[in-house]
């Protein structure tokens, strides 16, 4: 094997290379720190004239309210004095017995309105049914004239007694036809609704259809 000449051997020459390049940049350095870098400042020159921005105040507008006119004085009414007020004698002395009983307000006259129901147990039922109605009915010969046909639509209370009551047409078609409803509703009889088993006033609508026949 063949071996380098001592001289050609670089890790001699370590501590040498090492001390030359401490000098190297330690005068790199000391240069650097002599020179002095002087920075190009552009002056100011302050004593040129500004803009000058002027602010001015906005005042708010009110709205000016008018006061309300004030209210016309009233004119005096002059009172005849010539009227002579008796006097009156006011006997304090008189006994108050507490244990009275105080006077009943009086009722208002006039017929007080029945209570009825309007859906119970036992629903009304005419007597003779459908087919007594249109039995019983009259249909009056200006609707047969004139072609008149439909449907009345009355409404009534059956009382506790099967009698009916405060008839009234909801829907009618004229030509007589609703009198000759409220006629027949008159004359029906009926079996008085039940609530609990007891007889109660009912109100209740029926429909009656008038139609000609050819």
């Amino acid at each position: 094997m063949d071996y380098k000449k001592p001289s050609y051997d670089l890790r001699n020459y370590y501590s040498l290379i090492l001390q030359l390049s401490l000098i190297v940049v330690l005068g790199i350095f000391i240069g650097a720190s002599k020179v002095q870098l002087i920075s190009e400042e552009k002056e100011v020159d302050l004593t040129q004239e500004q803009e000058v921005i002027e602010m001015e105040e906005v005042t708010q507008t009110k709205q000016e309210e008018k006061p309300p006119p004030p209210p016309r004085p009233q004119v005096p009414v002059e009172v005849p004095n010539d009227e002579i007020i008796e006097d009156q004698d006011i006997n304090i002395d008189a006994d108050i017995n507490m244990d009275d009983p105080l006077p009943e307000p009086e009722e208002p006259e006039g017929e007080e309105e029945e209570e009825f129901f309007v859906a119970v147990e036992q629903m009304p039922k005419m007597k003779g049914g459908q087919e007594w109605l249109y039995d019983n009915i009259n249909y009056p010969g200006m609707a047969r004239k004139a072609g008149i046909e439909g449907r009345v639509i009355v409404q009534f209370i059956v009382d506790k007694d099967g009698q009916s009551k405060d008839i009234k047409v909801l829907r009618g078609i004229g030509g007589g036809c609703d009198k000759a409803a409220i006629s027949v509703i008159k004359k029906a009889e009926f079996e008085p609704g039940r609530q609990r088993g007891n007889a109660v006033p009912v109100q209740m609508a029926q429909k009656i259809t008038f139609e000609l026949q050819n």
